[in-house]
Protein backbone atom coordinates (compact mmCIF):
# COMPACT_ATOMS: atom_id res chain seq x y z
CA UNK A 1 0.00 0.00 0.00
CA UNK A 2 1.07 3.59 -0.73
CA UNK A 3 -0.36 5.32 2.31
CA UNK A 4 1.35 8.63 3.03
CA UNK A 5 3.68 8.45 0.01
CA UNK A 6 3.01 11.67 -1.87
CA UNK A 7 5.90 11.82 -4.36
CA UNK A 8 5.30 10.50 -7.86
CA UNK A 9 8.45 8.61 -8.82
CA UNK A 10 7.57 8.80 -12.55
CA UNK A 11 9.17 5.40 -13.15
CA UNK A 12 12.69 6.75 -12.70
CA UNK A 13 15.53 6.56 -10.25
CA UNK A 14 15.99 9.47 -7.85
CA UNK A 15 18.93 10.96 -9.77
CA UNK A 16 17.18 10.66 -13.12
CA UNK A 17 13.99 12.21 -11.72
CA UNK A 18 15.92 15.08 -10.11
CA UNK A 19 17.80 15.82 -13.35
CA UNK A 20 14.61 15.61 -15.44
CA UNK A 21 12.70 17.98 -13.16
CA UNK A 22 15.61 20.44 -13.12
CA UNK A 23 15.77 20.43 -16.93
CA UNK A 24 12.01 20.88 -17.19
CA UNK A 25 12.12 23.73 -14.65
CA UNK A 26 14.84 25.47 -16.67
CA UNK A 27 12.77 25.10 -19.83
CA UNK A 28 9.66 26.43 -18.08
CA UNK A 29 11.51 29.46 -16.73
CA UNK A 30 13.14 30.26 -20.07
CA UNK A 31 10.17 29.60 -22.38
CA UNK A 32 7.31 30.36 -19.93
CA UNK A 33 5.28 27.39 -21.26
CA UNK A 34 6.14 23.76 -22.00
CA UNK A 35 4.12 20.76 -23.18
CA UNK A 36 4.58 17.47 -21.35
CA UNK A 37 2.60 14.62 -19.84
CA UNK A 38 0.12 15.39 -17.10
CA UNK A 39 2.04 13.40 -14.45
CA UNK A 40 5.29 15.23 -15.22
CA UNK A 41 3.50 18.59 -15.22
CA UNK A 42 2.06 17.93 -11.76
CA UNK A 43 5.48 16.85 -10.46
CA UNK A 44 7.09 19.91 -12.04
CA UNK A 45 4.55 22.21 -10.39
CA UNK A 46 5.57 20.93 -6.94
CA UNK A 47 9.24 21.32 -7.90
CA UNK A 48 9.22 24.82 -9.42
CA UNK A 49 6.73 26.76 -7.26
CA UNK A 50 9.00 26.81 -4.15
CA UNK A 51 11.85 28.02 -6.38
CA UNK A 52 9.71 30.89 -7.68
CA UNK A 53 8.70 31.77 -4.12
CA UNK A 54 12.39 31.77 -3.17
CA UNK A 55 13.18 34.11 -6.09
CA UNK A 56 11.01 36.88 -4.63
CA UNK A 57 13.75 37.52 -2.06
CA UNK A 58 16.78 38.46 -4.16
CA UNK A 59 19.57 37.63 -1.73
CA UNK A 60 22.81 35.74 -2.14
CA UNK A 61 21.50 32.83 -0.11
CA UNK A 62 18.33 32.57 -2.18
CA UNK A 63 20.33 32.60 -5.40
CA UNK A 64 22.63 29.85 -4.11
CA UNK A 65 19.75 27.66 -2.98
CA UNK A 66 17.94 28.01 -6.32
CA UNK A 67 21.20 27.43 -8.24
CA UNK A 68 21.69 24.17 -6.35
CA UNK A 69 18.42 22.99 -7.88
CA UNK A 70 18.72 24.44 -11.40
CA UNK A 71 22.46 24.55 -12.20
CA UNK A 72 21.89 27.08 -15.01
CA UNK A 73 23.03 30.70 -14.80
CA UNK A 74 20.78 31.99 -17.59
CA UNK A 75 17.69 30.46 -15.99
CA UNK A 76 18.75 31.93 -12.65
CA UNK A 77 19.03 35.42 -14.18
CA UNK A 78 15.62 35.06 -15.82
CA UNK A 79 14.03 33.74 -12.63
CA UNK A 80 15.40 36.44 -10.35
CA UNK A 81 14.86 39.13 -13.00
CA UNK A 82 11.70 39.09 -15.12
CA UNK A 83 9.85 36.27 -13.37
CA UNK A 84 10.39 37.57 -9.82
CA UNK A 85 9.35 41.05 -10.90
CA UNK A 86 6.03 39.83 -12.34
CA UNK A 87 5.12 37.51 -9.45
CA UNK A 88 6.26 39.86 -6.69
CA UNK A 89 2.77 40.56 -5.36
CA UNK A 90 1.25 37.12 -6.04
CA UNK A 91 0.95 34.98 -2.88
CA UNK A 92 1.31 31.66 -4.71
CA UNK A 93 -0.10 29.70 -7.63
CA UNK A 94 2.55 30.75 -10.14
CA UNK A 95 1.86 27.97 -12.64
CA UNK A 96 -1.19 26.74 -14.51
CA UNK A 97 -1.71 23.25 -15.96
CA UNK A 98 -4.10 22.91 -18.91
CA UNK A 99 -4.96 19.45 -20.21
CA UNK A 100 -4.65 18.97 -23.98
CA UNK A 101 -5.97 15.42 -24.42
CA UNK A 102 -4.13 12.19 -25.03
CA UNK A 103 -1.06 11.42 -27.12
CA UNK A 104 -1.58 9.43 -30.32
CA UNK A 105 1.14 6.84 -29.77
CA UNK A 106 0.67 5.66 -26.19
CA UNK A 107 -2.52 7.47 -25.10
CA UNK A 108 -0.66 9.36 -22.36
CA UNK A 109 -2.49 12.41 -21.02
CA UNK A 110 -0.80 15.53 -22.41
CA UNK A 111 -0.91 18.96 -20.80
CA UNK A 112 0.97 22.18 -20.94
CA UNK A 113 2.24 23.97 -17.89
CA UNK A 114 2.81 27.70 -18.01
CA UNK A 115 3.70 30.61 -15.78
CA UNK A 116 0.44 32.40 -15.01
CA UNK A 117 1.63 36.01 -15.29
CA UNK A 118 3.23 35.51 -18.70
CA UNK A 119 0.18 34.36 -20.66
CA UNK A 120 -1.00 37.40 -22.64
CA UNK A 121 -4.23 35.70 -23.75
CA UNK A 122 -5.36 35.08 -20.18
CA UNK A 123 -4.26 38.52 -18.96
CA UNK A 124 -6.34 40.32 -21.59
CA UNK A 125 -9.98 40.16 -20.62
CA UNK A 126 -12.22 41.33 -23.48
CA UNK A 127 -15.16 39.78 -21.65
CA UNK A 128 -14.69 42.27 -18.84
CA UNK A 129 -15.03 45.17 -21.29
CA UNK A 130 -18.23 43.71 -22.68
CA UNK A 131 -19.60 43.21 -19.18
CA UNK A 132 -18.97 46.82 -18.24
CA UNK A 133 -20.60 48.01 -21.45
CA UNK A 134 -23.64 45.74 -20.93
CA UNK A 135 -23.99 46.62 -17.28
CA UNK A 136 -23.80 50.29 -18.17
CA UNK A 137 -26.65 49.97 -20.68
CA UNK A 138 -28.82 47.95 -18.33
CA UNK A 139 -28.12 50.20 -15.35
CA UNK A 140 -28.86 53.44 -17.26
CA UNK A 141 -32.68 52.87 -17.49
CA UNK A 142 -32.79 51.69 -13.87
CA UNK A 143 -30.86 54.77 -12.76
CA UNK A 144 -33.12 57.13 -14.75
CA UNK A 145 -36.34 55.84 -13.14
CA UNK A 146 -35.32 56.68 -9.54
CA UNK A 147 -33.76 59.93 -10.74
CA UNK A 148 -37.10 61.03 -12.26
CA UNK A 149 -38.81 60.47 -8.93
CA UNK A 150 -36.05 62.11 -6.86
CA UNK A 151 -35.35 65.49 -8.45
CA UNK A 152 -35.29 67.20 -11.89
CA UNK A 153 -31.63 68.23 -11.39
CA UNK A 154 -30.62 64.59 -11.07
CA UNK A 155 -32.29 63.84 -14.43
CA UNK A 156 -29.99 66.29 -16.20
CA UNK A 157 -26.91 64.61 -14.69
CA UNK A 158 -28.17 61.11 -15.57
CA UNK A 159 -29.28 62.18 -19.07
CA UNK A 160 -25.70 62.88 -20.19
CA UNK A 161 -24.37 59.26 -19.86
CA UNK A 162 -27.39 57.80 -21.72
CA UNK A 163 -26.41 59.21 -25.18
CA UNK A 164 -22.85 57.97 -24.63
CA UNK A 165 -24.24 54.48 -24.06
CA UNK A 166 -26.18 54.71 -27.34
CA UNK A 167 -23.04 55.80 -29.20
CA UNK A 168 -21.05 52.79 -27.92
CA UNK A 169 -21.92 50.50 -30.88
CA UNK A 170 -20.97 53.28 -33.35
CA UNK A 171 -17.59 54.11 -31.84
CA UNK A 172 -16.36 51.56 -29.33
CA UNK A 173 -13.03 53.24 -28.56
CA UNK A 174 -14.45 56.55 -27.18
CA UNK A 175 -17.06 54.67 -25.14
CA UNK A 176 -14.35 52.44 -23.66
CA UNK A 177 -12.27 55.49 -22.76
CA UNK A 178 -15.27 57.12 -21.06
CA UNK A 179 -15.93 53.93 -19.10
CA UNK A 180 -12.31 53.85 -17.92
CA UNK A 181 -12.45 57.55 -16.97
CA UNK A 182 -15.55 57.03 -14.85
Amino acid sequence: MRHGKKINHLGRTADHRRAMLANMAISLIMHKRITTTLAKAKALKKYVEPLITRSKDDSTNSRRVVFSYLQNKEALKELFGAVAQKVGDRPGGYTRIIKLGSRQGDAADIAFIELVDFDENMLKSPKAEKKTRRSRKSSAPKAEAPAAEAAPAAEEVKAEPAPAAEEAPKAEAPAAEEAKAE
